[in-house]
């Protein structure tokens, strides 16, 4: 008996399509409630969360999605994510809607879960440019830090250098180092989903362009790197790590 490796028309399986959606709410959901959840329980419990392990945190959580369910849907929680991937022609642009009204609606249902249980304090995990920075200085750091991002994600996720499980460790990594140094200027956010579920709860989008244009931005940065490093995107290994595995392995007998 042999496994022949799941073809990109089992990438794509439409059946499977509510799994991938749910795996991408529920992933932002746990993201947004760590990273989000750092300044709520710093807020309730008089500054015990160091800067360190609210920026370290959701990197460790990033980790674990990707390890436990990264074949299901790829494990983006990010809507830069998902449309770097499809920029990348790693993943179905018809597909890009749904996850990214997964990711918004999971990041909302995390700062609203963290409202219900400790109230409305310590801005609900709000990312917001630092004492003294104007946005468009927030902007601009958002921006590299997401090209850095997604270029660590397009680059583990190629045919060229696959590295399977530990992709999980050189993206949850990145996220730590971006946020050691830089969350004081932006928050390191790097993602609109993760920042769009405060705003939401809070109704308060007065920065919340930032965390816009600065991602995309990145995220369109780090495809343009990707093709002048790698050429061409599309590749097997790609399309498996951007739309996940789901399809239905096929099995077939080998001849004696």
């Amino acid at each position: 008996m042999q496994l022949e490796l799941p073809s990109r028309e089992d990438f794509d399986n439409p059946r499977l399509e509510w799994r991938r959606l749910f795996s991408e709410l529920l992933g932002t959901f746990f993201l947004v409630l760590v990273g989000a959840g750092g300044g709520v329980i710093n807020a309730v419990s008089d500054g015990q969360i160091s800067r360190t392990a609210a920026v370290v945190s959701p990197a460790l959580m990033v980790m674990a999605i990707i390890l436990f369910m990264g074949t299901i849907s790829g494990a983006h929680l990010n809507p830069a994510v998902s449309l770097g991937f499809a920029a990348r022609g790693d993943f179905p642009w018809r597909r890009v809607p749904g996850y990214i009204v997964m990711q918004l609606a999971g990041a909302t249902f995390a700062c609203l879960t963290l409202w219900a249980i400790f109230g409305k304090v310590g801005s609900l995990g709000a990312t917001e440019p630092g004492a003294g920075i104007d946005d468009w200085q927030a902007m601009l750091i958002e921006l590299l830090l997401t090209a850095g991002l997604l270029s660590t994600i397009l680059g583990t996720a190629s045919r060229a250098q696959n590295v399977g499980a530990l992709s999980a460790l050189a993206v949850g990594g990145y996220i730590a180092l971006a946020g050691l140094w830089s969350s004081p200027i932006s928050g390191a956010s790097m993602n609109p989903a993760r920042s769009f579920g405060p705003d939401m709860a809070l109704t308060d989008f007065s920065h919340y362009w930032v965390y816009v244009v600065g991602p995309l931005l990145g995220a369109a940065a780090a495809v343009a790197i990707a093709w002048i490093l790698r050429g061409a995107g599309g590749d097997a290994g790609g399309a498996a790590a951007a739309q996940g595995s789901l399809g239905e392995v096929k099995v077939r007998k080998l001849n004696p």
